[in-house]
């Protein structure tokens, strides 16, 4: 993964911008809320599906994210703010290095269209690809499957997060700016509930948002606040997610299941203040 340049600037600012005096607030009861866009991978899975007539899996199967092209309509409009990937956080820091924070991911999962996958299992659906399944290569289409998590792949999480003053570290006591710069540290676990689009062997698609299993990772970022209330942060998550129970269509005997490994570059904006300070 290539050094995001947010990270780049957030060390440009620190260098920049330091000078010498000492600390004037604390963090302790701190609240902040941030929103902002990601950027997503996924390692490569293995799909099952079942049903009345079918038991199968597709092996290592491929998928991408699906990030809006930047359009500031989009982007900040009212009704389609949560059509990008974002991210949303609210977060309380118990101590001056220590924060707890509930937030959700919204990323998107793609299954790539035509792709060349093992399939093992049995198919008996009057259909054309009924059989039975030893590792064959299936060609994968459209007519076959179609299979994303496009509003979306939704990571409702709890995270824990230590944060360390830089230039604290680099013993700077004096900041007339009023730029602070903190890198992060953090951990976190939580519950999927996608909203998938499946459509196979032309069957009616499911689209509804349901709990289909749990997530969790870890982060580490770079925060620069300004004045104390502001700030940008940059993040690189990483985690694992399993989902035992996908729906696939309005019968609920249909189902999928999966899991994947994932990693997500972050770019947030937000607010904080100190109620107590």
């Amino acid at each position: 993964m290539r050094l995001s340049p947010t990270i780049l600037l957030l060390l440009f600012c620190a260098t920049s911008f330091a000078q010498e005096t000492e600390k004037t607030h604390s963090n302790k009861g701190k609240i902040y809320a941030f929103w902002g866009w990601n950027r997503g991978w996924y390692s490569n899975s293995d799909i099952n599906f079942t049903g009345d007539n079918y038991d199968f899996t597709l092996n290592e199967v491929e998928a991408t994210d699906r990030q809006s092209p930047l359009d500031m309509g989009v982007y900040f409009g009212i009704t389609t703010i949560t059509i990008p990937q974002t991210n949303f956080r609210l977060g309380y820091f118990i101590n001056d290095n220590i924060d707890i924070s509930f937030g959700v991911d919204h990323m998107k999962y793609v299954m790539v269209e035509t792709q060349d996958t093992e399939i093992l299992g049995k198919i008996d659906t009057d259909s054309d690809y009924d059989g039975i399944y030893n590792g064959e290569t299936l060609t994968t289409s459209q007519q076959f499957l179609k299979f994303e998590h496009t509003d979306g792949l939704n990571y409702l999480n709890f995270e824990i997060t230590y944060n360390k003053n830089i230039l604290d570290l680099l013993k700077v006591k004096n900041n007339p700016t009023k730029i602070e710069l903190n890198y992060l540290v953090g951990f976190g676990l939580g519950a999927m509930m996608p909203r998938t689009n499946v459509t196979f062997m032309g069957r009616t698609r499911h689209d509804e948002f349901h709990f289909a299993g749990y997530g969790f990772g870890a982060k580490i970022g770079l925060n620069v606040t300004f004045f104390k209330f502001f700030f940008l942060r940059s993040e690189y998550k990483g985690g694992f997610i399993d989902m035992p129970d996908i729906r696939t269509t309005p019968d609920p005997i249909d189902r999928a299941s999966q899991h994947f490994f994932f990693t997500q570059l972050n770019f947030n904006f937000g607010f904080a203040i100190n109620p107590f300070n």
